[in-house]
């Protein structure tokens, strides 16, 4: 028997309940983790509060681990027991001991990267790299706006455009975040309580606007976010910390400079086994070339999951937050 957090009904950090749960022998096409390290995201807390949907209770909660492989089902090919592994792959389970996972989805883990530095950054860095990889490809001279600029996906996305040439305008919610941001490749740090971000990016660009936004704070940035971006410029809308924002008909986007407004998924970016190698692949090789530094500011043990929620939700934390199993 292992011990995991499930949930059984929607609510705040205190519905998480540490239980009793049988993993069983992996099948075909799968393999059994050991977990070592596991992410917290705040993807995790939409599904404990309902945002997204469930297919039954009790419910797990999480998507990405490290961990090492304790057994291989059949047919998997390509690992080894005893491999150092990480892997992002529903069904939600992953805040537990162990898990089964399906090895197309599991990615060996180079001598470079420990296991609780992958924990920290596949998800984030996987969404950085396809936001300023793919859905807009940053160029030198562009200019950008990244909101929770010192967030775990944010202080990623700063760095890997700043590496790509952008001069990068980050928003967040305190001084302390703003030097943060500062110290991660973000140019100019805006905190939301001291000015209004709208104008200050305006001023930043003499009145043009950024060439993209990404927009992860939701309700409360949102409608600032349509007005900072210039003439047939982009919106990437990648998370709602804050809430959902409201609708916008298409034809608003028009008369706002015919911009275009997106909101991409990572399963999309790495659908196939061979999108998810070459994205992991860049992640790694910019990490390991010292282009990327990960922070993995807040280190919480296993069973203290519904207090890593709470600081998660309350905006206590900066950079990657991660679970470690004893």
């Amino acid at each position: 028997m292992s011990k995991a957090f499930r949930f059984h009904e929607f609510g705040g950090p205190e519905v998480l309940r540490w239980e009793d749960v049988e993993i069983g022998d992996p099948g075909p096409g799968q393999v059994r983790l050991r977990h070592t390290a596991i992410a917290v995201n705040f993807r995790d807390v939409y599904v404990r509060r309902g945002h997204h949907e469930i297919k039954s209770f009790p419910s797990g909660v999480g998507i990405e681990s490290a961990g090492v492989i304790e057994a291989l089902g059949p047919g998997v090919a390509g690992l080894s027991v005893g491999d150092r592994v990480a892997c992002v792959a529903g069904p939600d389970n992953a805040y537990g001991e162990g898990r089964l996972v399906p090895a197309a989805r599991v990615v060996p883990l180079p001598a470079a990267i420990d296991d609780r530095l992958a924990a920290a950054m596949m998800i984030r860095g996987m969404t950085a790299r396809f936001l300023v990889r793919e859905t807009w490809p940053v160029k030198p001279g562009d200019t950008i706006l990244v909101h929770a600029a010192a967030g775990g996906v944010g202080l990623i996305l700063c760095q890997w455009a700043n590496y790509l040439g952008a001069t990068v305008i980050g928003t967040v919610s305190s001084r302390a975040k703003a030097d943060t941001a500062l110290a991660h490749g973000c140019h100019h740090a805006i905190v939301y309580g001291e000015e209004d971000f709208v104008p200050r990016v305006k001023e930043l660009t003499q009145g043009r606007g950024v060439d993209v936004v990404y927009e992860s704070v939701g309700k409360d940035t949102f409608e600032g976010s349509l007005h900072s971006v210039r003439r047939r410029g982009m919106v990437i809308s990648f998370g709602e910390a804050s809430g959902a924002p409201e609708p916008v008909p298409p034809k608003r986007l028009g008369p706002l400079g015919s911009i275009y407004l997106t909101h991409p998924g990572l399963p999309d970016y790495t659908a196939t086994r061979e999108e998810l190698l070459a994205t992991v692949d860049d992640l790694f090789t910019m990490v390991r070339d010292g282009h990327i530094r990960i922070g993995i500011n807040h280190t919480y043990a296993l069973k203290d999951a519904p207090l890593a929620h709470r600081d998660l939700e309350e905006r206590r934390t900066t950079g990657s937050t991660i679970l470690v199993v004893d």
